[in-house]
């Protein structure tokens, strides 16, 4: 069966995934004046040199003209009846392997971290690409120093069946090529399906 439209999706209910748009481009600044060194590793290739308010509308206002599409779904991790900014998350078309159906990339404001919203989140992104497609092989990388991220990643592939593959991939950000540690996930029907 065939992606197309990012959807909202239910986490639980206390969160939800709501499709990208520009509209939360003034959540996305406070998260970002919270840490932004938490911003720039999760969101790597933005340029500490350039406008960061520039870069974030940029990449808000692309991701609100993809979701139509299949080759990218992010959405926006809202929290309570308020539906609170805490965070991002969104399968995306940078892949190392000619076999990966998706990337996979994730940020949790600094202020709300430490509460498993990442982990709860790709639970519900990756149910629903298991409803969606027979399989799928998603990749995520994460710069070897990212000790939050790499047992984030670690926790994914537990639950998930996932694997981290041998030594590093170099990554292209701003022109240098970072080495990054690189897991793979093979998405396959849930049992009963």
């Amino acid at each position: 069966m065939q992606m197309t439209t990012t959807p909202e999706i239910s986490i639980d209910e206390e969160f939800v995934l709501k499709p990208v748009n520009r509209r939360i481009l003034p959540e996305v600044i406070e998260a970002h004046n919270e840490d932004p060194e938490g911003t720039l590793s999760a969101l790597p290739w933005l340029t500490q040199m350039e406008d960061i308010h520039r870069q974030l509308a940029d990449l808000l206002l692309e991701l609100e003209h993809e979701r139509d599409e299949d080759r990218l779904h992010f959405w926006a991790i809202h929290q309570g009846k308020d539906s609170k900014f805490v965070g991002m998350i969104g399968l995306g078309d940078e892949l190392q392997l000619a076999a990966s159906a998706y990337n996979l990339g994730y940020w949790v404001r600094s202020s709300c971290r430490r509460q498993n919203i990442a982990n709860r989140a790709v639970d519900a992104v990756f149910d629903w690409v298991r409803e969606k497609q027979d399989q799928a092989l998603i990749e995520i990388t994460v710069h070897p120093h990212n000790k939050a991220g790499l047992s984030t990643c670690q926790s994914i592939c537990d639950r998930w069946q996932g694997l981290s593959i041998d030594g590093y991939v170099g990554i292209d950000l701003n022109g240098r090529t970072v080495p990054h540690q690189l897991y793979l996930i093979q998405l396959r029907p849930s049992e009963g399906d």
